[in-house]
């Protein structure tokens, strides 16, 4: 265990907000924890703008876009400026340093091998009389992601969605992405999309662009399928296309949640927690669970320390001001996997002596990372599973995104006549019950 910081000693830090230090039981879980654990599944200043930009981007079409554009990202756009041609994707892939490149490359390849793995195969089984049944997949044929380049460029997240689907057989892949009133888009964001494979890339964020690839406008045909995290409005807006198109999932502020007993390090416990409350909404959540005291006090004095060093200080102050970093003290490490599924985070690291064995008692978690070796960026940057993931408590419901989502999965029946006449009464006897004789006939009549 690192030794305890004196904070004493720091030169004059500033101010920081204490994280929230909160005892939990399943018996007695205490209002701090409770509210903490209430994360709202809808913004209603969300839902309302974008119902009114989704509406204008259906009826405008690009003209909707570009005034959503200028309003929101003060980007003065032509309809003809929205694609990035080929001859700027040329120029930033010259732009970015051969460092960065290696980097890209390491998590394409990363995330492509684990993608491949991930896939399911055709599959069949044969029915009692001699037939056949199972399913089989398809790539979807034109699929849009959305990656987020406001608070920062979300280059990885192109790498964690674009190769997905490139992995799945997508053959048009459509990236949008925010640029600023100069018009750019970060060339690195740039590079990591073509290299993960998009087949077209657009200077547009925020709600104007899932209206643009739900609907399609005058000069871009809408897709199938649209995939990728955003900030509550972009979540909103997915939300309200949804049946237009299908959604991979609804992605708010990023989480994390650690379970830890004495054998962890406090300060690496700390940057781990503070690595996803820099996001910059100001509403992520952090959670440390641990049955120690003094590793809850350690780890504290560690959030303080270490957080008027980071870039994003001021981004973390608004987390910790909304008392969105909580150290929860447990009677046992059982009860606090209680406390972890009831939170269902985005992010989940399991830091005890143990590690690997709490993964049987994990039920509501988006992804996981086992033992002190593990921090969580490894999943966000390189380690092979996408980083889009359920948020929210969504954990209980949804999964986080494979190349499977890319994907159509079909069903198929091949009946011989035996088959068919085993189950003909079967099938007549439903038929008359729900009142559908043209279902019985079209069995019946194969034997008259």
């Amino acid at each position: 265990m690192a030794k305890k910081r004196v904070i004493s000693k720091v030169p004059c830090p500033p101010a920081v907000t204490l994280p929230v230090l909160a005892a939990w039981s399943v018996k007695r879980p205490g209002a701090e924890v409770e509210a903490f654990l209430s994360r709202p599944a809808f913004a209603p200043e969300a839902e309302a703008a974008a119902a009114e930009v989704l509406a204008d981007v259906r009826a405008r079409g690009n003209a909707a876009v570009l005034a959503a554009a200028k309003r929101f990202d003060r980007a003065v756009l032509t309809a003809e400026e929205l694609r990035v041609p080929a001859a700027e994707i040329s120029a930033a892939v010259k732009a970015v340093p051969a460092s960065v490149k290696r980097a890209v490359k390491d998590a394409h390849a990363r995330v492509r091998r684990f993608a491949e793995a991930g896939l399911r195969e055709p599959w069949h089984l044969r029915t009692p009389q001699g037939g056949y049944a199972g399913e089989f997949y398809s790539p979807m044929d034109r699929v849009g992601v959305y990656v987020p380049g406001g608070t920062a460029p979300l280059a990885s997240t192109a790498v964690m969605t674009v190769t997905l689907a490139r992995v799945a057989g997508v053959r048009e892949i459509i990236a949008c992405t925010p640029c600023g009133p100069d018009k750019q888009v970060n060339p690195v964001l740039l590079y990591a999309l073509k290299i993960a494979g998009a087949t077209e890339i657009y200077r547009v964020g925020g709600i104007q662009s899932i209206g643009l690839m739900a609907f399609g406008t005058e000069s871009v045909r809408p897709v199938q399928k649209i995939a990728g995290p955003g900030n509550a409005y972009v979540t909103a807006a997915k939300r309200q296309v949804y049946g237009y198109v299908a959604i991979d999932q609804v992605a708010g502020p990023s989480e994390i949640a650690v379970l830890a007993d004495d054998s962890a390090n406090p300060a690496w416990v700390a940057a781990d927690l503070l690595s996803q409350a820099e996001h910059g909404s100001g509403h992520e959540k952090a959670l440390l669970v641990t049955h120690s005291q003094a590793f809850a006090e350690a780890v504290c004095d560690e959030i303080v320390w270490q957080t008027p060093r980071l870039s994003r200080a001021d981004t973390v102050e608004r987390v910790l001001q909304r008392q969105g970093i909580l150290l929860a003290v447990v009677p046992d490490l059982k009860q606090g996997m209680e406390l972890i599924n009831r939170f269902a985070p985005e992010h989940f690291e399991i830091l005890t002596r143990d590690a690997r064995s709490w993964l049987n008692d994990v039920r509501a978690a988006g992804a996981v990372f086992v033992g002190p070796w593990t921090p969580e960026p490894a999943g966000d940057f390189v380690a092979g599973p996408s980083h889009v993931l359920p948020t929210g408590g969504a954990a209980r419901m949804f999964n986080g995104l494979t190349a499977d989502d890319f994907r159509r999965r079909h069903s198929f029946v091949e009946f011989t006549e035996a088959d068919l006449a085993e189950t003909r009464a079967s099938i007549e006897t439903f038929a008359a019950v729900e009142g559908l004789d043209a279902h019985g006939r079209s069995a019946s009549i194969r034997f008259e």
